[in-house]
């Protein structure tokens, strides 16, 4: 069975979804109309994240949206969707040196902002986006994975090309104007069409689980930069009625470790993790009264060398990811969602192929600067807070007292990191 379409997108997660969402919702004047595919691997659940206050009905992968990623979700009409089911605004961030004195703290009231940015479940986030996604004119295809991809020849029109052709493992044939892969990190696609990514590994792996603490969070998001890696406690609330103290006691944890550590973590018992990972945070917000599923995954920085070839484009962690230290992953796939769906609509408008190299091209320089300029700094972070000599280490934690008293300097780096300069 053949099925035509102007643009398919491979992998329903948030940066796909959010992609159909963006060209069928009518925010781009231009992109409404469009013949959208929306293809997906696995069954795409229906059931919305439930409500509750257990530490095991927490996704334990969460996003830290940034104020520039949720003014994107507002304008797409998602957002309130997002918010109605759960998320927790952070109105402060403490970063320290858990072997030197330096620390600093950041501050919305400071900056004159309501919050710094929302700590967000990643399955809320799907799933606000697929109810959307659902209303519009959108061909979701679920539970078939891509078995082979054919691009037009670079120069041809798609008219003359026949345009991309995918073919699914389900005997279908699609074909469109522009294929979208959106399928992860390990991407298939990509990896289907000989795209080379330059990758390391950082011999870490990352711990997840959400956790109870004894103290509220007080919506302030901690980050300490121990000898064996930097840890996260991500504060979460139990839904959107939640107010004052009740439900301010649950965290997301992302813990990174070098593998072999992180193997000899997850295999302790559950009251001895607790406690190393309450005194890791300095018993900061207590003690951990209760932990869900422990998980981890390997962390490495990989990048394509190119976004896009003649008819096919890739965004999100199919292109580009860092380690996430700094929670930026998500909010660079968006960015990535923004610009590609703009090229898109600007092509559609002046009645040109949307698969055209050229173009891609473009969008491709664009989200390189910005994309490979966070990875630099990331990427920065993670070396300065290795293990050093001694000197290095006094040096690093003076720097960062300077930058606590120099507000100024402060709210610089967190406009950067909240998308807003």
């Amino acid at each position: 069975m053949r099925h035509d379409f102007d643009v398919i997108i491979v992998g329903a997660g948030i940066a796909g979804s959010a992609l159909a969402c963006a060209l069928s919702s009518g925010f781009y004047a231009a992109t409404k109309g469009l013949r959208i595919a929306l293809v997906e691997a696995h069954k795409i659940s229906d059931t919305l994240p439930a409500r509750g206050g257990e530490v095991e009905g927490f996704d334990t992968r969460v996003s830290a949206l940034t104020r520039a990623s949720i003014d994107y979700f507002e304008k797409l009409g998602v957002w309130s969707a997002m918010t109605a089911l759960r998320s927790c605004p952070f109105v402060g961030m403490q970063v320290w040196d858990a072997r030197g004195t330096g620390e600093i703290n950041f501050n919305a009231q400071a900056m004159g902002v309501d919050y710094l940015g929302h700590i967000v479940e990643n399955r809320v986030i799907t799933a606000a986006l697929m109810s959307a996604v659902r209303e519009q004119r959108v061909e979701i295809l679920d539970g078939c994975a891509v078995a082979s991809i054919v691009l037009p020849t670079a120069g041809q029109s798609e008219q003359a090309a026949g345009g991309a052709q995918v073919t699914l493992d389900n005997g279908s044939t699609l074909t469109a104007g522009l294929v979208v892969a959106a399928d992860g990190a390990h991407s298939p696609c990509r990896q289907m069409l000989g795209m080379p990514v330059r990758a390391w590994d950082y011999q870490q792996d990352a711990i997840v689980c959400t956790v109870a603490v004894s103290q509220p969070h007080q919506h302030t998001a901690w980050q300490t930069f121990t000898g064996t890696g930097p840890l996260a406690y991500l504060p979460l609330m139990t839904g959107p009625q939640s107010s004052g103290d009740a439900g301010s006691h649950y965290c997301s944890i992302v813990w990174s470790q070098t593998r072999e550590r992180a193997q000899r973590l997850l295999a302790l018992p559950e009251a001895e993790f607790c406690q190393q990972l309450a005194s890791a945070l300095e018993f900061r917000l207590g003690d951990i009264v209760a932990v869900s599923q422990r998980r981890s995954f390997p962390l490495q920085q990989q990048h394509a060398i190119d976004y896009a070839l003649e008819g096919f484009a890739l965004i999100a962690d199919a292109a580009h990811t860092i380690h996430p230290l700094a929670g930026q992953g998500i909010n660079l796939g968006i960015g990535d969602v923004q610009e590609l769906a703009q090229t898109i609509a600007t092509a559609h408008a002046a009645g040109a192929p949307l698969g055209e190299l050229a173009r891609l091209q473009r969008y491709q320089r664009a989200r390189k600067t910005d994309n490979l300029a966070m990875m630099a700094v990331v990427e920065g972070f993670k070396r300065l807070y290795e293990p050093v000599p001694l000197p290095v280490m006094w040096l690093r934690n003076w720097g960062m007292q300077q930058v606590n008293s120099q507000p100024w300097l402060k709210n610089k780096i967190l406009k950067y990191a909240m998308g807003l300069g």
